[in-house]
């Protein structure tokens, strides 16, 4: 049985050009042998660049639908053009070649740190715009430096930088960011103070600010890494220096990944005779009121309202819920009275 590229790259039959390049770009990242040393990892970056190039061509990807692996190789009488001659197709085996035609390189690592301060993605990234560049495709195959959101590479064997300097561990930072921000994003400018290489040899401290922008709906413990921006020394590579998303603490809501949850105070004659709550949303303007009426509202009740919660990393148009519970008040103590109603009002 032929190979299902299909299946290769992860994507369904009536995929788009725009869902195989995406495919293709998030698997290539990944196993590129640069980066992935597990055992397999070639193979299947081999595997992942033939699945595009033939699902990346209409031609070939009609002839491989019609007629499979077997067909589209084995050669299809009268689809080749003139004189009726076959079409025959063969993987040229180099899996680079294909890479450095998508991204314009076929090995990024090397000449990422040539160019200075540019972007790698890790696995869990949102991969349509890995670099941070637009739109990057085979024929853009460059752009502008800058922190990139991953986590961290250990890079310090690269040939490029010299056997005889080591870079120092990366330096981080919390950066506290509110829920108002990560619902809409925002940017932050955060300054440092670093030791800067003269001509002479000498250091001298220098401030810079570097700017952050902050996307909808990024999590907790997002990493933004600016590369080489730590102490510089005639003898050592700068450390790169991390900002880690950290949430600010928010007087009515918890973050849960994108849900937020907010918990309702209620008394116990409240929770057992019924009430409307109202609960606020990330809109200051907006709250919703949840009705209780004909409802006893227990220390297990739980409310989701579908959409009032963060925005989603990968797909900001959508947004996680509002998750609401409830903290019931009991009273401190009761009269006689109150006792004997309870008592004889309430089942057993």
């Amino acid at each position: 049985m032929g190979k299902d590229y299909y299946k290769i790259l992860g994507i369904s039959k009536n995929a788009t050009d725009d869902d195989i390049k995406k495919a293709y770009r998030k698997l290539a990242l990944k196993y590129h042998p640069d980066k992935n040393k597990a055992p397999g990892a070639e193979e299947r970056f081999k595997e992942v660049a033939e699945a595009y190039e033939v699902l990346s061509d209409k031609k070939k990807r009609d002839i491989y639908d019609s007629h499979g692996e077997e067909g589209l190789k084995g050669g299809i009488p009268g689809d080749g053009g003139v004189g009726g001659n076959t079409f025959h197709y063969k993987f040229h085996g180099d899996p680079r070649a294909t890479f450095a035609q998508f991204f314009g390189n076929s090995s990024p690592f090397q000449t990422f740190f040539n160019l200075g301060s540019f972007p790698f993605p890790d696995d869990n990234m949102d991969v349509d715009d890995p670099f941070g560049l637009g739109n990057v495709g085979p024929t853009r195959p460059g752009g502008p430096g800058g922190a990139f959101r991953s986590h961290s590479f250990n890079f310090h064997n690269s040939p490029s930088r010299g056997k005889d300097k080591l870079q120092d561990p990366p330096i981080e930072h919390d950066l506290y960011v509110s829920l108002e921000d990560i619902m809409k994003g925002c940017t932050k400018k955060m300054k440092i103070s670093r030791k800067v290489l003269q001509s002479d040899g000498t250091t001298k401290k220098e401030d810079k600010v570097l700017t952050i922008n902050v996307k909808p709906g990024w999590k907790a413990g997002t990493k933004i890494t600016f590369q080489r921006e730590g102490d510089q020394g005639r003898n050592k590579i700068p450390a790169d220096i991390v900002f880690i998303i950290r949430d600010k603490p928010h007087p009515y809501f918890k973050r849960e990944g994108s849900d937020i949850r907010y918990t309702a105070k209620l008394s116990l004659k409240e929770a057992l005779c019924g009430t409307t709550v109202t609960v606020p949303t990330m809109s200051p303007e907006t709250s919703l009121p949840l009705h209780f009426m004909n409802e006893i509202i227990t220390p297990n009740t739980v409310r989701r309202i579908q959409g009032q919660g963060l925005p989603l990393p990968k797909e900001p148009s959508r947004r996680g819920d509002l998750i609401v519970n409830f903290d019931i008040r009991f009273p401190d103590h009761l009269s006689s009275s109150a006792r004997d109603i309870i008592y004889d009002t309430l089942p057993n």
